[in-house]
């Protein structure tokens, strides 16, 4: 066994388990967003649809709301959020999202898609899709630390 392969196991467990998914679809709010004059003052709609992973939710056996992620919770942080932030980019809005979702509700992974719906008159919604995982400095903390040297 090499010096870093407990490391490594741990990493790759962390990252490769599976992944169960609370969504929200469809979520729509207002907020000022855009680089172009008229969209600097005026807030404008946005819709975004989240993908949220976590392993192996415990709701699943308990059915106690704190054993998931809280989509009602994320829905009125992420309400709060458009009337709050100061981002031009959907692209900065989405990161903030689901940074937001990553650090404050638990979420191992993320997947959102945000568009402006009536950015254009000829086309239906421009905007973006990111995913993102959590780091793993943030699952494991020193959990690391010894293993595959210590018994367990």
């Amino acid at each position: 066994m090499g010096r870093f392969d407990p490391i490594r196991e741990a990493f790759t467990e962390q990252h490769d388990a599976a992944m169960d998914i609370v969504y929200i679809d469809g979520l729509t709010g207002r907020t000022v967003i855009g680089i172009d004059k008229n969209e600097l003052h005026e807030a404008q709609p946005v819709r975004m649809s989240l993908m949220i992973g976590v392993p192996s939710i415990r709701a699943c056996t308990t059915d106690h709301i704190d054993d998931t992620i809280n989509y009602a919770a994320v829905r009125d942080a992420i309400h709060a959020l458009l009337a709050s932030h100061r981002l031009q980019l959907l692209e900065a809005l989405a990161e903030r999202i689901a940074q937001m979702v990553i650090a404050d509700f638990g979420a191992h992974w993320v997947k959102i898609s945000l568009a402006k719906p009536a950015k254009f008159d000829d086309v239906d919604a421009v905007g973006v899709v990111i995913e993102r995982r959590r780091s793993w400095s943030d699952t494991t903390g020193l959990g690391w630390i010894g293993r595959g040297y210590v018994p367990q």
